[in-house]
């Protein structure tokens, strides 16, 4: 069972390596995408937008967690002198909100999880256009990401970045 997968193995590089060399006329770019994406104008601004609805959301929780702080506190302090019915509501009352609070918390939790990926699909969306773009424009037939990029010449790193800070200006 090893042997063959050895076989396949040594049959399918001696297949790629044919394949390349018939197609020597083969033109590759590398593109660092870490480079990219560290950089670019585009996740500045989606981290910020990001950054922007956690605060307003956290500010919006923490006001109502200090609201049942405070609603807590003034039971503890005032529950002795309300009669047996008040304190079972005011109890179920509070208990109810902090479940409410706990559950919302959760939500938002799960909420800005989901939208941070948003926010990070449509910015790599647009780094893999402009890719797209800077490729075509050069003539590459292929553009490698994450590689190891041996010959400078070939790394269109630099060009993708001015070209997503063109966008960014502009607004795109």
């Amino acid at each position: 069972m090893m042997q063959k997968r050895i076989r396949a193995l040594g049959i399918a590089a001696v297949l790629l390596l044919a394949s390349t060399a018939a197609q020597a006329d083969l033109k590759i770019a590398g593109v660092r995408l870490n480079d990219v994406l560290q950089n670019s104008a585009q996740l500045k601004a989606a981290q910020a937008q990001f950054q922007t609805e956690v605060d307003k959301r956290r500010g919006t929780l923490e006001g109502q967690a200090k609201q049942l702080a405070d609603d807590v506190q003034k039971y503890q302090r005032d529950g002795a002198t309300l009669s047996v019915d008040q304190r079972d509501r005011t109890e179920k009352d509070l208990n109810t909100r902090k479940a409410q609070l706990e559950y919302d918390q959760r939500k938002a939790q799960d909420e800005l999880q989901a939208r941070n990926q948003e926010l990070q699909g449509q910015v790599m969306s647009k780094v893999k256009d402009v890719i797209f773009q800077v490729g075509k424009e050069k003539g590459y037939d292929i553009v490698v990401t994450d590689a190891f990029i041996i010959n400078s010449s070939i790394d269109i790193t630099d060009e993708v970045l001015k070209r997503l800070a063109t966008q960014g200006a502009s607004g795109k």
